[in-house]
Order: C-alpha cells, then sequence, then structure tokens
C-alpha cells in the first residue's frame, strides 16, 4: 500500500511541475465566433504560446529548482512546452481558417 501511495505522489509531483497551459485546438463555439472575436481568440492563442516559450529558459524559479532538486520535473516541463506551443499554434491555424472561410480582413 505504501509503495502504490509513494508512485501516486511521484506522479503527481512530476505532473506538477509541468506548468504551461495547453489549449484546445478547436473550442465548441468557434464556429458561431465573429470576425473581432477570432482576432481575440488569435491574441490569446499567441499569448498562450508566447507564454510557454517563457518557460522554457532556465531563469524561471520552476526550472532552477527543478535542475537543482528533480531533473525528471524539468524534463516534464520541457516536454509540455513543447506541446503547448503545438496546441496554441494549431490553435492559430484553426482560427485564421475560420476568418478566411467568414472572409474576415
Amino acid at each position: 500500500m505504501l509503495k502504490k501511495l509513494s508512485s501516486l505522489v511521484l506522479l503527481l509531483f512530476i505532473t506538477s511541475c509541468a506548468t504551461p497551459t495547453v489549449v484546445n485546438v478547436v473550442g465548441p463555439t468557434d464556429n458561431q465566433m465573429n470576425c473581432s472575436q477570432l482576432d481575440a481568440q488569435i491574441a490569446i492563442a499567441i499569448k498562450y504560446a508566447d507564454d510557454a516559450k517563457a518557460e522554457k529558459s532556465m531563469g524561471t524559479g520552476t526550472n532552477v529548482a527543478a535542475l537543482l532538486f528533480w531533473l525528471p520535473g524539468l524534463w516534464a516541463t520541457h516536454e509540455n512546452v513543447e506541446e503547448a506551443v503545438d496546441a496554441a499554434n494549431r490553435r492559430m491555424e484553426h482560427l485564421q481558417r475560420l476568418k478566411a472561410k467568414k472572409n474576415c480582413p
């Protein structure tokens, strides 16, 4: 029982180190948005990508602590950064296609 509990705590600790937000590529109301709402969502996706890229730098407190105390946490954060940036980029592409369909400027 103790071994299972220790494994669960370890898993939670590793995944909690991965901080960037991974956005959903397609939102449930994307098709109902107008041009200005699509532009706002694109700006939000750009911000998520930029925030994720900033998490990859070694200057963040999370990464410094991971480097000193928990290397698997640093690896998990870097893996999560790649996933978050990819998801944000795919969201931007999806929203751009919607803008083109709606003939937005």
